[in-house]
């Protein structure tokens, strides 16, 4: 696998670079300042030259470095887009053009995974991937019963690479402290490394998949493919066609860009509520506009299992964020980890950055847009210690569900959806609405 570096010492060596290169910015900086420079801008210079080097060398790891960099979209809001950009680029570029495995190597991982016999399980098998993805990649072909159906196979060597990935990252939490004071970054790690190690397990991925295609079976408003058969590291499941959400985005109507938005929204919203999971990696090639309607939704590697429903305290602070009372918010989000201890935030800077996300909840219609995502973006590029998203901390049980809302804005954004997303979060995000109680304290 070009594209997958898997000799431990070749990734290992690339991580390596990071802490040696901070060590030699921080005497740089000392040397600075002695020079006369303030401290201030000493340390916007270290943060900058600091950024740059995580951005640069995880986009060249396709391992867990490159989950990291997705998940953890808060490092692209809190930095400039020069730093930012060519990071999401590296992104956009490695997703895009992984080179699939030779015919010969799915032969054999088929073999391994299935037995000698694995072709007598189907009519047809397309040797050609349809999709190909970080760890795996998709196949289309024909069940032994005439079913169309999608084979979902992982990379050979990819749990052991992303796996050394962050065992490396682990140790390099005083690098993102400097970048981001206010987050617990070794918690947030820790959590991701769990999470990236479920993916790995397509047993795991089928029991998701299952249970959101029983749940939504005859929906008015979502299909799920349902699974054929699984092992951990092969997934059959039926096929679904239909019209790429990235082609709804760039080629579609205003009316099917709006009505592809608001069930993306309900989806994401309702899931929690009826399946007790949240779909945690909602980017466009998960999703297609089907003929009927429908919004098809496809790979369920990533899930937040959360067993009580959406957490109702974000339901709460939202409302009470939209009522003006600043201080139960910031007090709830004390409580519930986002602000640390040590940490002290400037309120009015806090109601600042929060007021545009929480703005889609206080209207009756909303329109997404990206000029709208680039203004809120423009107000937390400011590398500052003072800059209130670099004080704020990212509790572990929010990390998928942040990856989620962060993920989800830029989609809505792409779509240009307009509209009744309040209307969305009275019915399915438990504490928002008035009669929801009691508030936080």
């Amino acid at each position: 696998m070009s594209d997958l570096p898997r000799r431990a010492v070749t990734r290992s060596a690339k991580l390596a670079t990071l802490p040696l290169s901070f060590a030699g910015r921080t005497a740089l900086g000392l040397g600075k300042r002695i020079g006369g420079k303030s401290a201030e801008l000493v340390a916007q210079e270290i943060q900058q030259r600091t950024a740059e080097q995580i951005f640069k060398v995880l986009g060249e790891l396709k391992g867990g470095a490159m989950k990291l960099g997705q998940a953890l979209s808060i490092f692209e809001a809190a930095l400039p887009p020069e730093i930012a950009g060519p990071y999401r680029a590296t992104l956009t570029k490695l997703q895009d053009s992984a080179p699939p495995l030779p015919a010969a190597t799915v032969h054999k991982v088929l073999t391994e995974q299935l037995g000698d016999d694995w072709r007598e399980n189907f009519l047809e098998f397309d040797d050609s991937p349809t999709a190909a993805a970080s760890i795996g990649q998709v196949h289309k072909a024909v069940w032994h019963d005439g079913r169309a159906v999608a084979v979902k196979i992982q990379y050979p060597g990819a749990g052991k690479a992303l796996i050394g990935d962050f065992n490396q990252l682990a140790r390099l939490g005083k690098l993102f402290g400097v970048l981001l004071p206010g987050l617990d970054i070794k918690a947030v790690l820790s959590e991701l490394r769990e999470r990236i190690a479920e993916e790995l397990d397509y047993l795991r991925e089928a029991e998701a998949q299952h249970a959101f295609a029983l749940e939504f079976k005859d929906d008015p408003d979502f299909h799920v493919p349902d699974v054929i058969a699984a092992n951990e590291q092969v997934l059959v499941t039926e096929w679904m066609d239909g019209t790429p959400l990235s082609r709804i985005i760039s080629d579609g109507t205003k009316e099917e860009r709006d009505r592809a938005g608001l069930l993306f929204v309900r989806f994401l919203f309702a899931s929690p509520a009826r399946v007790a999971m949240l779909h945690a990696d909602p980017h466009p090639g998960n999703f297609r506009m089907l003929a009927d309607g429908r919004l098809g939704v496809l790979d369920f590697g990533a899930v937040n299992r959360l067993p009580d429903g959406y957490p109702k305290v974000f339901g709460q602070l939202t409302r009470i964020f939209n009522h003006g009372d600043m201080e139960t918010v910031v007090e709830g989000l004390r409580a519930e980890g986002f602000i640390r201890p040590h940490i002290d935030v400037d309120v009015d800077a806090l109601r600042g950055f929060l007021a545009p996300y929480v703005e889609p909840t206080a209207v009756e219609e909303f329109t997404f847009s990206r000029e709208w995502l680039q203004a809120q973006a423009a107000s937390v590029t400011d590398l500052r210690p003072t800059n209130v998203v670099r004080q704020l901390n990212l509790p572990v049980s929010y990390v998928l569900i942040h990856r989620v809302h962060a993920a989800g804005v830029g989609v809505l954004c792409q779509l240009g959806t307009t509209a009744r997303f309040r209307d969305e979060v009275i019915r399915w995000v438990p504490g928002f609405h008035e009669e929801d109680a009691p508030d936080p304290a």
